[in-house]
C-alpha cells in the first residue's frame, strides 16, 4: 500500500478538509494502488468464468427439473454467479485497511484533518466502481456462454444496481470487520463464515421452490437472494415494480447501515490508539 498523499486546503479557520475534497484523494489513493495491481481484479473473474461455464455446463440438465421454471440453467444461473462475484470481492475489501495498519499508513490518517466517513467513502468508491466493472464482465461471460437477457438495457440496468448495492452491503461491512479484528487470519475466517451459508441459502443456483422449506425461510431474509431475484427477472423481463423497488429500498438500507457501522468501528479504532 503506498502513503496516503493529500494536498488539502488546511488554515485555522477551515482544520478540516473539505469533505468531496477528501473523499476525493482518497478515492484517488486506492485507485492508484489497485490500477497498480490490476491483474487482481482480472483475476477475481476466474470464479465466475468456472461457475457459469463449467458448473452451468456440467449442470444444464437441472433446468429440465419439472417446476424449475427456466428452460435454460446458464441464463437462471448468470445473476447468481453475478451477485456472487460481488459478494466474494466485496468481503475482501478490509484487506486493504489491515495492510494500513500493519503499515503505519493508518496513523497517518488518524492524525489527518480530514472526515472518517471521507475516508471510508473514498475507498467504498474504489470498490464499487471496480466491482461496476466486474459486474459487467461477468454478464458478457455469461451471455458468451449461453445466458440470453430478454429485458435488454434496463434489465441489465437492474442487475448492476442490485449489485452495487449487494458490494457496498459487504465492502462496509469488511471494512467493520477488519478495523475491529486487525487482523488478516481473522477476517479471513470471520467473512468465510459468512459468505458461504449466504451462498448456499440463496436463489443463486437452485430456484427457491424445490429448496427445502426451512431454507426457503431462510433465504427470504437473505439479502443475497434479493439481489439475485431482481437481477434474474430485470435481465429476464418480468421484474415486478413494487418487489425491485421494495428489495432495492432494503439493500439501501443495509448498505447505509453497513456504511454506520464501519464509520463507528473507526472511531472505536481510533480511540483504542
Amino acid at each position: 500500500m503506498t502513503a496516503l498523499t493529500c494536498d488539502l486546503p488546511l488554515t485555522r479557520e477551515n482544520p478540516t478538509a473539505a469533505w468531496p475534497v477528501a473523499a476525493g484523494q482518497i478515492f484517488r489513493r486506492w485507485m492508484v494502488n489497485t490500477l497498480r495491481e490490476s491483474w487482481g481484479v482480472f483475476a477475481a473473474l476466474l470464479q465466475p468464468i468456472v461457475w457459469i461455464l463449467l458448473f452451468g455446463q456440467v449442470f444444464e440438465s437441472v433446468g429440465d427439473i419439472p417446476g424449475f421454471g427456466a428452460a435454460n440453467y446458464i441464463t437462471f444461473l448468470a445473476p447468481g454467479v453475478l451477485m456472487m462475484t460481488v459478494l466474494y470481492s466485496g468481503v475482501w475489501a478490509g484487506t486493504g485497511y489491515i495492510e494500513d495498519i500493519d503499515n503505519g499508513v493508518m496513523n497517518q490518517l488518524l492524525t489527518a484533518p480530514i472526515s472518517r466517513s471521507a475516508v471510508v467513502a473514498g475507498q467504498l468508491g474504489v470498490q464499487l466502481t471496480i466491482g461496476l466493472v466486474q459486474s459487467a464482465l461477468v454478464l458478457l461471460i455469461g451471455f458468451a456462454g449461453g445466458a440470453r437477457y430478454p429485458g435488454g438495457v434496463t434489465g441489465i440496468a437492474l442487475a448492476l444496481i442490485a449489485a452495487t448495492l449487494l458490494a457496498a452491503v459487504f465492502c462496509a461491512g469488511s471494512v467493520a470487520l477488519a478495523l475491529i479484528s486487525r487482523s488478516q487470519i481473522a477476517l479471513i475466517g470471520m467473512s468465510q463464515l459468512i459468505i458461504l451459508p449466504l451462498t448456499f441459502l440463496s436463489s443463486g443456483m437452485m430456484a427457491t421452490s424445490l429448496m427445502p422449506g426451512w431454507v426457503q425461510a431462510i433465504s427470504k431474509f437473505n439479502p443475497v437472494t434479493w439481489a439475485v431475484d431482481i437481477g434474474r427477472t430485470g435481465l429476464a423481463g418480468t421484474a415486478d415494480a413494487g418487489f425491485v423497488t421494495a428489495h432495492l429500498g432494503y439493500l439501501t438500507a443495509l448498505a447505509a447501515l453497513a456504511f454506520l457501522w464501519a464509520l463507528s468501528a473507526f472511531r472505536t479504532y481510533q480511540r483504542t490508539q
